[in-house]
């Protein structure tokens, strides 16, 4: 009876409610099925980071990765990421960037590390710039005028920043449009300095090899700015932010390094052996460039990489560009503003003749000078804090209006200098130096800073990297036009290694010349309600 009444009430139970059913449970899954399924899962997931990967390189957002695409998938970290914890995985890396080091909050991924190596370099190199001045005065025995020239020679390259890019984009070197122009822009400033340091005997050597140490700094920044853009697209202007300060911070820290070593060594070892040690530090631009991940461009059907392209199309593509910019730089808001730039950069100046002054007349020593350029390295990161705290929000036209009168008045103590009236209040040369050169630092980085924002406000969507380029080179032409002025008024007054008796008038007309631009302030764009409201 028992057999019987267990079977009635397990058919009975079954039919009433499926749920209480007594049947038996499914069997489980071996550990051969769960391998299986996990694998399917992570090779479909594969296919589709694949796919993802590909299509945003088609459009321009970014490179495609093949080795990351390959790579085997974290799916502890994928699980995480889509519940919505903190953990944010690269899909181009193919690891968590928590896991990296930050500087400025920034992850210091083999990318930015690159970038900020670069940086690095360009900061550093200012090792030779007093071996420099020292050479063309000491060794090639040049005028102040002929220094003042080589050195506007020299900043041609910056001039024509726009075409680095162009070439960069259109020409692959060996199927490379980044790692190969930073490796080739290294060799290039090596070469320059090796040069230098062995061969040049003449004004035109060093010129021209001047020349090619400035177009391997100027094309290795236009290559890492492109890094850079690159990396900016589509983020938040906190994080664009902090990629700007870990540029500008490296670049900075580089000056700092080599600010003091630039006079003592050569004081202790002559400029020879500081452009040979200078022929070291562009390799590290070529070093770096192993750190940039990216993939090779499209492969031609003989199976090699494409290394140039046809001139007609390059042609062509640098003639879409060209009119793209000129269609932006005409428009009144970018072509006034942008004039008045290039006019108040290109005020003549009076540097190379204080040099051969305070050199050949006051007696400074390069190691001192190299002390000066410690200071005004800092000096210069002064500048940029202060208006980073206590300008940023006042007006443009403001700014420029207050700190060239300013900085024209603080120009003109240099004639106590020259005349020797500092002495007699009990001021020594040295100090007078150091704390002017401090104070006309710190001013005329806080009053360059508002170039920088007005260029960059001036840059319309979709062009910004290569618009904010050709501004940039538009100032820093208007600084080479500055530089020349201030040679031909250099040779005008009769000033030179020597002869010192009109240089107090030429920094009176250099200095009350930097006031001709203000009666065109009304170019630069009024204050906003956006920018009144901030």
């Amino acid at each position: 009876m028992l057999p019987f009444f267990s079977l009635l009430t397990h058919h009975s139970l079954s039919s009433i409610s499926p749920s209480l059913s007594l049947a038996p449970p499914p069997r489980p899954i071996s550990s051969s099925r769960r391998r299986c399924a996990t694998s399917a899962t992570v090779r479909t997931r594969r296919r589709r980071r694949h796919r993802h990967l590909r299509r945003m390189s088609s459009q321009g957002q970014g490179l495609y990765d093949e080795e990351a695409a390959m790579r085997p998938l974290d799916l502890d970290s994928e699980s995480e990421n889509r519940s919505g914890t903190n953990v944010s995985y690269d899909m181009r890396r193919g690891k968590s960037r928590s896991s990296y080091f930050k500087l400025f909050g920034v992850d210091l991924s083999p990318d930015n590390l690159a970038v900020a190596i670069v940086y690095f370099v360009q900061g550093v190199l200012g090792l030779a710039r007093l071996a420099v001045s020292f050479y063309l005065k000491d060794d090639l025995h040049l005028d102040p005028a002929e220094t003042a020239v080589i050195s506007g020679f020299s900043s041609l390259p910056w001039l024509v920043k726009p075409l680095y890019g162009f070439i960069s984009d259109s020409i692959p070197l060996f199927g490379y449009r980044r790692r190969s122009y930073l490796i080739l822009s290294g060799l290039l400033g090596a070469l320059s300095w090796c040069l230098m340091a062995t061969v040049v005997d003449s004004k035109y050597g060093a010129a021209f090899s001047i020349l090619i140490g400035s177009l391997s700094v100027a094309f290795s920044d236009v290559v890492v700015d492109s890094m850079v853009v690159e990396r900016a697209r589509g983020e938040s202007q906190s994080t664009s932010g902090s990629l700007q300060s870990l540029c500008w911070g490296s670049s900075a820290f580089g000056g700092i390094v080599s600010a003091y070593f630039s006079g003592s060594f050569v004081d202790a070892y002559g400029v020879r052996f500081v452009f040979g040690v200078t022929a070291f530090l562009p390799l590290l631009t070529s070093a770096v460039a192993v750190l940039v991940n990216e993939v090779p461009v499209s492969r031609s059907a003989s199976g090699r990489s494409s290394i140039f392209v046809s001139g007609a199309g390059f042609i062509e593509i640098s003639k879409q560009h060209v009119k793209q910019l000129w269609g932006a730089v005409k428009q009144p808001n970018i072509f006034l503003p942008t004039l008045f730039i290039f006019l108040w950069q290109a005020t003549p100046q009076s540097d190379s003749a204080m040099f051969f002054f305070i050199t050949n007349k006051l007696g400074f020593t390069p190691e001192f000078l190299g002390r000066v350029k410690l200071v005004t390295s800092i000096a210069s990161l002064l500048g940029v804090g202060i208006y980073n705290t206590f300008l940023k929000s006042v007006p443009l036209r403001k700014i420029f209006l207050a700190t060239t009168i300013i900085g024209s008045a603080l120009g003109m103590t240099q004639v106590l200098l020259v005349t020797g009236i500092n002495r007699q209040f009990g001021i020594s040369d040295e100090w007078f130096s150091i704390g002017d050169s401090l104070i006309i630092t710190v001013l005329g980085q806080a009053s360059f800073m508002p170039v920088l924002v007005l260029a960059a406000r001036l840059c319309p969507a979709g062009m910004e990297a290569t618009l904010f380029a050709t501004l940039m080179s538009i100032s820093n032409g208007g600084s080479v036009a500055g530089g020349l002025l201030g040679a031909g008024l250099t040779q005008l007054l009769g000033v030179t290694r020597d002869n010192f008796s009109n240089l107090a008038f030429l920094i009176v007309i250099c200095n009350l010349s930097s006031l001709l631009p203000l009666p065109l302030l009304g170019l630069l764009p009024a204050e906003t309600d956006s920018d009144k409201k901030s």
